[in-house]
């Protein structure tokens, strides 16, 4: 291609008719200049660092891969298989030893029964609520007997006194009065059974 512009020359010069205008070689870049000056330059020009090097570089990548890469993926792989667990007991799952050992057992079968575990971790436990009344578990919810009964007490003498035995009493008796209505009411349903059918 030829440039349309109108040039003057001179001898020896030759020049655009722009204002400012660049000579064809400051027009290439850069990085052009670096590319062209390493193809032309001798391979003995690179061998400035230790020519061992991709020797040892390889090896740190062997280690990475054969070492490094499984034990991060094992544990990662374990992560994973106890999240349902964790689901489930954060969300004082019923059935959370149950899901435990399905988790358990799908490390054992290849993870095939993750899934499982991952969704009876997220189901409401509907069977459970009709039989028991709550779709929790009682052994993970928190007791508020066992807080205070750490806490001092202060009494009109101010000595400090400790509301561990007073709560210990209240738990025997609270404990005494359940078990005296349970057998009231064992009663009740014998003497109807014994009974028979009224007519």
């Amino acid at each position: 291609m030829r440039n349309h512009e109108s040039t003057v020359e001179s001898p020896g010069l030759r020049r655009s008719s722009r204002p400012h205008a660049q000579p064809r070689s400051a027009i290439l870049s850069v990085g052009t200049r670096v590319a062209i000056a390493s193809l032309l330059l001798p391979r003995s020009a690179f061998a400035v660092v230790d020519p061992h090097l991709e020797d040892k570089i390889a090896d740190v990548i062997v280690w990475v891969v054969l070492v490094a890469a499984p034990v991060i993926a094992i544990g990662v792989f374990l992560l994973v298989h106890i999240l349902p667990e964790k689901i489930a007991e954060k969300r004082h799952h019923p059935q959370l030893d149950a899901i435990k050992t399905l988790c358990l057992l799908s490390l054992f079968f290849g993870g095939l029964l993750w899934p499982l575990a991952w969704l009876w971790a997220y189901t409401k436990p509907v069977l459970h609520k009709m039989a028991y009344g709550t779709d929790t578990s009682e052994a993970h919810e928190p007791t508020e007997l066992v807080t205070t009964a750490a806490r001092p007490v202060e009494s009109a003498v101010s000595t400090p006194i400790t509301v561990e035995p007073a709560m210990a009493a209240v738990r025997a008796s609270d404990r005494d009065s359940e078990i005296r209505r349970l057998r009231q009411r064992l009663l009740e349903l014998e003497t109807k059974a014994t009974s028979g059918p009224s007519t």
